[in-house]
């Protein structure tokens, strides 16, 4: 193992350094020395933990949850690193350097998502749950269709997540280096297959904890630079931005302009939130719901920190940034697409040095969701379609571990070619989508597993099937897959965002197909209600329950 790592460690020096005699057709960046060695170094740290990790993950347990031994603290941290990812730091600052005010929709409408979790889910999924989300939605319902269902979910949510991280990615590898996109991504899908394959949630755990700690100091102290420029007053701030971009820059309406849309991103940034696999598995890495609890308080107080900083970064790169040939080309579009943003302003406040330091940090940030992501990927497939579906529970440990890294090599190459398809989508739009998924198909199955008696196996499967398959289709034949990938000239379905019409699709399909069952296995799985919401609340008989 560890000799792999040093090859791996050559090789990436290797690549990077020769990245400077490479030219991207998009953009053309000098070498910057102090990236690529804070580069070098993040990487060799984390392959470093990889390494310490992999000498400890000795069963499924350890695998999928790091053996339940993460404090809420801990895993409030990496929850937040999970979350935090390239559509929140480069994302939302470009949204906001290209819309202003606009982009607050996205800022908060990923945060309002983790009241819900707190309140409603956490300690709920802690209780009924062991590796995966599928877990709970199963709890006393069919395992084979509803594990089928959640694993197809999932893994539809998680492929369009990752696509977000793989386009910051290669963007990002791109301007620092000059290196071809393709050749980047490439090389990012690599990282995270070993990441996986060889960690476990221990290691991806420690690199999303080390990777938070990074994104908030860097993006502390980026907003305090710009905030200082301006004698800390946020009025002289957007006063500045709107001399630079027009008053319509503090206007709403620039990004989404019509009611359907508005409602219908809010519900998918809401619910999506409580039905992303990644997110929901960290529930299970710790060691009761009490500290579930603790997880989702600490990670709410970060995140929230995190996306007041992301708001004025993107208000600093327009009056730093926008105003400075120096980021812009010839057509005065910033270099790199407005995704660069957050890097291009902390060369302006920071120099070099700061660049190379940020330029680390957000290549952190892709790695680490990336990581999450994946592994929940490959959980979906080992978990829920193999050890729970094909084999019917009675899968040997080592098997599905072996599964599921075989599962996390396929879902990093299927990560590679869809990264190089979107190379031109903005990062925060495509993670949009990826709620509307999570919201549509996991979100209410897994919401009313938990609290509503009359759910049956029929309506989940029926409703949630609707969900996912409205959710899917919408997409496809919305503005930006239609028009924008597949070059029609006219969208069938007019909105971008289809959340509203796929997650009323999946309540109603839910309800109406549960209360219509009259099956003898609706009536057992509804008398099944009492005893799985008196764990869910209590505790009791779940795993690291023994105190009670």
């Amino acid at each position: 193992m560890l000799s792999r790592i040093f090859i791996f460690l050559a090789l990436a020096s290797a690549m990077l350094f020769a990245a400077g005699a490479i030219e991207g057709d998009v953009t053309k960046q000098p070498l910057n020395m102090s990236a690529i060695v804070m580069f070098l170094l993040f990487v060799s740290g984390t392959l470093g933990i990889t390494y310490w990790a992999a000498k400890r993950t000795k069963t499924a347990k350890d695998f999928y949850t790091a053996g339940g031994g993460i404090t809420g603290f801990q895993n409030g941290l990496a929850i937040a690193g999970d979350y935090m990812s390239a559509a929140s730091f480069l994302g939302i600052s470009g949204l906001v350097y290209m819309k202003g005010y606009d982009g607050l929709i996205y800022s908060i409408g990923f945060l309002v998502g983790w009241p819900i979790i707190l309140f409603l889910v956490a300690e709920q999924l802690r209780n009924l749950g062991k590796y995966t989300f599928a877990d709970v939605a199963s709890y006393r319902l069919r395992q084979t269709p509803i594990r089928t269902l959640a694993a197809f979910g999932a893994i539809a949510t998680v492929i369009l997540y990752l696509i977000a991280q793989m386009v910051g990615a290669g963007k990002l590898i791109q301007l620092l280096f000059g290196m071809d996109y393709h050749f980047a991504v490439v090389m990012v899908g690599v990282l995270m297959i070993m990441y996986v394959t060889f960690g476990g949630m221990l290691a991806t755990t420690w690199v999303q904890i080390i990777k938070a700690i990074l994104l908030l100091s860097g993006a502390t102290f980026m907003a305090i630079a710009v905030m200082a420029h301006y004698g800390f007053s946020f009025e002289s701030l957007f006063q500045a931005a709107v001399d630079t971009k027009g008053v319509a820059i503090m206007s709403p309406g620039g990004l989404v302009s019509d009611p359907v849309s508005a409602i219908s991103l809010a519900i998918a940034l809401m619910f999506g939130t409580a039905g992303l696999p990644h997110i929901l598995m960290r529930f299970f890495t710790v060691a009761d719901a009490k500290e579930a609890r603790k997880s989702v308080f600490y990670a709410t107080g970060f995140i929230g920190y995190f996306y007041i900083l992301t708001f004025i970064i993107g208000f600093g790169a327009i009056v730093l940034v926008a105003t400075n040939p120096q980021y812009l080309d010839a057509s005065k579009a910033i270099l790199g697409g407005s995704n660069m943003a957050a890097i291009h302003l902390s060369h302006a406040v920071g120099g070099d040095f700061f660049l190379g330091f940020i330029s680390a940090v957000a290549f952190a940030t892709i790695l680490a969701v990336v990581s999450g992501l994946t592994l929940a990927g490959a959980s979906a497939i080992s978990h829920d379609l193999y050890a729970s579906v094909i084999k019917k529970g009675k899968a040997d440990g080592m098997m599905e571990m072996k599964v599921s890294k075989m599962a996390t090599i396929g879902l990093g190459i299927i990560a590679i070619f869809l990264g190089i398809a979107f190379e031109k989508q903005n990062i925060a739009f495509m993670v949009g989508l990826a709620f509307a998924i999570a919201a549509s198909a996991n979100f209410p199955i897994l919401f009313l597993s938990m609290f509503w008696s009359k759910l049956t196996t029929r309506g989940a499967v029926i409703g949630g099937s609707l969900g996912l398959a409205t959710a899917a289709l919408l997409v496809i034949l919305g503005p930006t897959v239609w028009v924008d990938i597949l070059g029609y000239k006219e969208a069938i379905f007019p909105y971008k965002y289809p959340a509203l019409f796929s997650v009323s699709m999946a309540f109603v399909g839910i309800w109406f197909f549960s209360i219509t069952d009259s099956s003898d296995n609706a009536a057992k799985e509804k008398a099944a209600f009492e005893a799985q919401y008196v764990r869910s609340q209590t505790g009791i008989g779940a795993e690291g329950a023994v105190d009670h």
